[in-house]
């Protein structure tokens, strides 16, 4: 079945919005834990408007299941992965003034450079996926960089999804194919709520999994957090 990480970003927004430690980020991702959720992600950006970086060293303390770190691998977040160890690092191709990830890797004119960060990772202990769009030849180029898994950017899943929910699967269902041969891991994330992720799932039964953040902790204002991490959990079994 397809792991549910949490990305618990949302969380240390509303934090550091007014301050002090309401909502608490440690709690919160114990309690997703406790909920049911597989998996903890969070994304620390340079100048710490959500997640902090000292938040990703107290989280490490505690965390149970598969912590994975998200980011563009600059010298800090190299260095605060190597620190940390998490289980898995998602390399990101976002600078530091992008709100959230707007795109996938070009694996074939950055090879260099990830091939290099890859192995850099790997020698730390950390399991290495790379964030790509749902095209054959970035995922088949991950495999030759060295990546263990590939996260299939899901933006244009989401949008076309309310459409044409078979052509907006296509591509996707393609690169899985392409992570499956080249004996890549499979991941995926963004835009991904209640009303898309099981047909994701359906389709794609080879996923490993999903990292949700935006929708879910919206959701859980409503439904609360132990329910909406439930019914995700639920759109997974389908």
């Amino acid at each position: 079945m397809t792991r549910l990480s949490v990305n618990i970003n949302k969380i240390a927004t509303l934090r550091n919005a007014r301050g002090g430690n309401n909502p608490d980020v440690i709690k919160s991702a114990l309690d997703c834990e406790r909920f049911g959720a597989q998996g903890i992600t969070v994304h620390p950006r340079p100048d710490e408007r959500h997640i902090r970086y000292d938040d990703v060293i107290e989280l490490k303390k505690v965390i149970t299941t598969e912590f994975n770190i998200e980011g563009y691998p600059d010298d800090r977040y190299m260095e605060l992965v190597k620190r940390v160890k998490p289980a898995q690092a998602t390399l990101v191709p976002d600078g530091p003034h992008v709100l959230t990830s707007n795109a996938g890797w070009d694996t074939l004119a950055h090879e260099a450079f990830l091939k290099e960060i890859t192995k850099e990772l790997h020698e730390a202990g950390v399991r290495v996926s790379i964030f790509v769009d749902p095209d054959s030849k970035m995922v088949e180029n991950a495999a030759k960089i060295g990546a263990d898994r590939v996260e299939l950017y899901t933006e244009s899943y989401a949008t076309k999804y309310v459409e044409n929910k078979e052509n907006a699967i296509l591509p996707f269902k393609k690169a899985a194919e392409a992570a499956s041969k080249s004996g890549l891991g499979l991941n995926a994330g963004h835009d991904l709520d209640l009303d898309n992720l099981a047909y994701l799932a359906k389709e794609i039964p080879e996923l490993d999994e999903v990292s949700i953040g935006h929708a879910l902790i919206c959701d859980a204002l409503y439904l609360g957090l132990e329910n909406t991490i439930q019914m995700y959990l639920k759109q997974l079994k389908i």
